[in-house]
């Protein structure tokens, strides 16, 4: 009888476990903010929470912000004086100042990835405006649909090709590795749209140290196997808009200097087009255009020894371990190369006239 007993007893206990809801909360006890922004203010750190709301006619938002020593701190201080627990998985966008920035973010990726909290997918982007500003401006153009910021990167929506797509995931593996930096993406509020964006700002170890613009951005997302489909490009004696593009590379060690020869394949369209302009005439001019700017860029990148390209992943198996952690010092600021445009217009349009 007692055996019998003592089973019963096991059985309890382990339905008891197997359960595993005790300690969850009610989706309805939750709030689930979409963008996190982090500013530096003096010794301290604010952060700012867009939270979505449900509304009568749509979703609305709302600002909420609190400062405090760490992120962790701060988060636990907006979930004790809110009726709901704080739930960061659903972030979709990091926003952080230009003095984080440029004083570091490997600190806070780096918590970010041991925390577990943040989703490693979230977009990262730099606002050269104070946050304060530019988050009461987002919270009221905010539409009853969403939020600008997701549209703004959301590639069925309002993202173009000019402007880099960059996660936390991917500032965690430039942060550590020997031959690949990124660039992300820097935002401000427009004078007459929501958001304008200003360029890019290249993080080498996780610092920013230099800028690129929109257009040498474009340059950046083809050679990381972004499409450019969609961009119009002005010249002296047309206007022509990329339908699809392509990259193939090709690279050589010789007495110890790198060698880079690149090929881009271009298919464009033509929408304008002076008289007296050819196809040979408006490839040629295309190809210079674009073999200018990639020199401008690369020329600036060399100086500030970020690899933003991931020229550095194309040497990998022609050097040494050792030889690789001197990538950016050594070896990089010496990368001679070369880079072709190679246009196929798919469309001369008024030129068959």
């Amino acid at each position: 009888m007692s055996q019998r007993i003592l089973k019963v007893f096991a059985m309890i206990i382990s339905v008891g476990l197997l359960s595993g809801c005790w300690d969850n909360k009610d989706i309805n006890h939750r709030v689930m903010p979409v963008v996190l922004g982090i500013a530096k203010i003096e010794d301290e750190i604010q952060l700012y929470l867009q939270i979505p709301n449900p509304a009568i006619k749509g979703i609305e938002t709302k600002i909420v912000k609190e400062r405090g020593k760490s992120i962790n701190e701060i988060i636990n201080k907006i979930s004790t004086n809110m009726e709901s627990q704080v739930d960061l998985l659903h972030i979709k966008v990091i926003v952080i100042d230009e003095q984080i920035a440029n004083g570091g973010i490997d600190k806070i990726v780096s918590a970010f990835l041991r925390s577990r909290d943040i989703p490693t997918k979230a977009l990262f982007t730099i606002c050269e405006e104070d946050l304060d500003d530019f988050f009461s401006k987002m919270e009221g153009s905010s539409r009853p649909e969403g939020t600008l910021l997701l549209d703004y990167f959301e590639k069925n929506a309002g993202w173009t090709p000019q402007v880099a797509l960059t996660r936390v995931w991917h500032i965690y593996r430039s942060m550590n590795s020997l031959t690949h930096d990124v660039a992300v993406p820097i935002l401000k509020t427009g004078k007459t749209m929501a958001v304008e964006q200003t360029g890019s700002a290249v993080i080498r170890e996780g610092k920013m140290v230099s800028k690129i613009d929109p257009k040498e951005t474009l340059l950046y997302n083809a050679f990381n196997g972004e499409s450019t489909q969609g961009i119009i490009e002005v010249l002296d004696i047309a206007t022509v808009k990329i339908l699809d593009n392509s990259i193939r590379h090709y690279s050589r060690m010789v007495k110890a200097t790198p060698e880079l020869a690149t090929t881009v394949f271009l298919k464009v369209t033509i929408l304008e087009a002076e008289n007296k302009a050819s196809e040979t005439m408006i490839k040629k001019q295309l190809s210079k255009l674009l073999e200018n700017r990639f020199n401008h860029m690369f020329t600036n990148l060399q100086q500030v020894e970020s690899d933003i390209l991931g020229i550095g992943q194309l040497f990998r198996d022609q050097l040494s371990r050792e030889e690789l952690k001197k990538w950016r010092s050594k070896y990089y600021p010496r990368v001679k190369t070369t880079i072709d445009f190679e246009v196929d217009i798919q469309n001369s349009g008024i030129l068959k006239l």
